[in-house]
């Protein structure tokens, strides 16, 4: 095997680690990258011996090193982060406008959860069946901080 393909199997694990620590997370990506830098070393020190071979390895660990650092170092990681902000919240029930016993109707189907209208109030709901369908006229039996539990209406 000749130093071309030494080197290029080892730049191919070097990106292959890249890509996974960057675009495809898992780490699946990397140990294939991994492998492929071992690879070339083992290679390097089959076809052209120990000093060549301590030379290969300690190369791909210099040039693996620096691109990590440099890639850290860059805006990179800027270009890539996600800067939109969650500005939403748990279900909040107003206990003055949905109360235990209120009826409403599902307006999703509630698998177990989904949505319920209550009068003017719109609001997340557990049921206590596995599936409600949609237009199903439910009652509240509980209110659990947040949580607002339903039953179909016709069930007693």
């Amino acid at each position: 095997m000749a130093w071309g393909s030494i080197i290029f199997i080892i730049l191919v694990g070097i990106l292959l680690m890249i890509l996974d620590f960057l675009v495809i997370p898992g780490g699946v990506v990397a140990i294939f990258g991994v492998l492929c830098m071992i690879g070339g070393v083992v290679a390097s020190f089959v076809q052209y011996g120990a000093t060549a071979g301590v030379v290969c390895l300690l190369v791909t660990a210099v040039v693996t090193i620096g691109s990590f650092v440099l890639m850290m170092r860059t805006r990179t990681w800027r270009r890539l982060q996600l800067k939109t902000e969650i500005d939403g919240k748990m279900n909040d029930v107003d206990p003055e406008k949905v109360k235990v016993g209120m009826t409403g109707v599902a307006l999703s189907r509630l698998a177990p959860m989904g949505t319920g209208q209550f009068g003017d109030e719109i609001v997340e709901v557990s049921s206590t069946q596995e599936f409600i369908e949609v237009d199903t006229e439910i009652e509240i039996v509980k209110i659990d901080g947040g949580k607002v539990i339903v039953k179909p209406k016709n069930n007693n």
